[in-house]
């Protein structure tokens, strides 16, 4: 093992401390589950099952949502294994509650210090593990590596910035790429990057997120919703970050001088920020959804949906969505626009969405999903569109059958995993 991974484990074999009062922090902070936090160093109150273990890994929500689908293949085909999903923060868990099959299990991911990595891994005893997207964490690729474990890296991304970072340390880059027997990459850009940092077989599969579930509805909030709407101008802004509140607010004051009757919903990405999101909208009358799935009346102006698992009902009665973390604060980066398009609701997007960049370079190139430039464009956009129904109604078809075209994404990822999953369980099976 080189010299980089060894300061790292050194640091983190001593770094206890410092790791319990960062989880203490981010326990105060609501962005860890109490009731859960052994689950964070590696202990499970759940015994592992009998039998295959089939391990699936994704950070957060957004690959939380892509991994359902995984899931649903892997049953199929493995009926008897069992299917262990873990994610690493509280908003995909609480996701997740009300969408995992029966017979799946959910463990927060455990913080990467050798001594709790080895406690999961020992703990699960994985037979075949499937890594979504680009979380590279040493202890644990380390870990699987010294447990033969077949690993396959699905979905994964690698910027420019990040690979130039990578070749500043290649002999730790290479050596954490051989724990994957499989690497599927969103684009060829990103197979470069990886065959560049030593990774051996790669290929380019495309994105699993064109492949995802339509999100979930309750017919009856539906209904409710949309009577509560009474036929009245609306727009959507999903899964907003900082800074963004405050963008709605003003495109809404702005818009409200051509649309009187305009109502604004605002689905905060994290809904833990309802006070603050409330402070930035000022005068305007806002209204906040909670638990109690409060509807808006006539005189509200901002609806706040600071609930959690709903996009699937707010993409269905908005016409129209522009899609968060677009014009944040922190930078950007960008969410997942299939979600909406999917549901026939009309896309646009800010500037900053750099982290699905393909996504939204194919849908606008095919007249899916439009770009606006900065808050003026915005508006004009917003403007145009609430005001010339066939201009929106164009825009929403052409999201729907964008995404209907992308079918086969799953099909192929599914070709290239299954052999590797079959040789890894026929593999264990006769050393049974």
């Amino acid at each position: 093992m080189n010299f980089l991974l060894n300061l790292y484990f050194g640091v983190l074999e001593t770094a206890s401390p410092v790791l319990d009062a960062l989880l203490a922090r981010r326990l105060r902070r609501g962005k860890e589950d109490v009731a859960r936090l052994p689950e964070r160093k590696g202990q499970s109150g759940l015994p592992r099952p009998s039998g295959t273990v089939i391990w699936l890994h994704g950070a957060s929500v957004g690959e939380a949502q892509s991994t359902l689908i995984l899931i649903e293949q892997l049953r199929h085909q493995f009926p008897a294994a069992t299917v262990l999903l873990t994610t690493g923060t509280v908003t995909s868990a609480n996701y997740l509650s009300t969408r995992l099959p029966a017979g799946v299990i959910h463990q927060y991911y455990p913080v990467d210090r050798p001594q709790w990595v080895e406690r999961f891994l020992n703990h699960w005893q994985p037979d075949f593990v499937i890594w979504m997207e680009s979380e590279l964490w040493p202890a644990m690729l380390c870990g699987l590596q010294k447990s033969h474990t077949p690993v396959v890296l699905l979905n994964a991304r690698l910027s420019q910035r990040s690979l130039k970072r990578w070749q500043m340390f290649p002999d730790t880059a290479r050596t954490l790429l051989q724990t994957f027997s499989l690497i599927l990459t969103q684009t060829e850009d990103d197979a470069c990057s990886y065959r560049a940092l030593g990774a051996a077989d790669v290929s380019v599969s495309g994105n699993l997120k064109y492949a995802s579930q339509a999100l979930p509805v309750n017919e009856a909030d539906l209904a409710a919703l949309k009577s509560s709407l009474h036929d009245r101008p609306v727009w959507l802004y999903a899964s907003t970050h900082k800074g963004e509140e405050e963008l709605a607010c003003r495109l809404h004051k702005r818009l409200t001088e051509i649309l009187p009757g305009i109502l604004t919903i605002i689905v905060p990405r994290h809904p833990e920020r309802r006070d603050d999101i409330v402070k930035a909208c000022g005068s305007l009358k806002t209204l906040l959804r909670t638990n109690a799935k409060v509807l808006p009346t006539a005189d509200t102006q901002i609806y706040i949906a600071d609930t959690l698992g709903e996009l699937g009902l707010f993409y269905r009665a908005a016409p129209l969505a522009c899609i968060g973390r677009c014009f944040s604060d922190d930078g950007g980066g960008g969410h997942n626009p299939i979600e909406a398009a999917q549901l026939g609701c009309a896309v646009i997007y800010g500037p900053r969405v750099q982290n699905l960049q393909e996504i939204y370079d194919d849908m606008s190139a095919a007249g899916a999903a439009m770009p606006v430039a900065n808050e003026d464009d915005f508006y004009e956009t917003l403007a145009a569109l609430l005001t010339q129904p066939q201009l929106l109604q164009t825009l929403a078809e052409a999201g729907k059958t964008f995404t209907q075209s992308q079918g086969t994404v799953l099909t192929g990822i599914m070709d290239q995993v299954m052999p590797v999953a079959h040789n890894a369980l026929n593999r264990k099976a006769q050393a049974a």
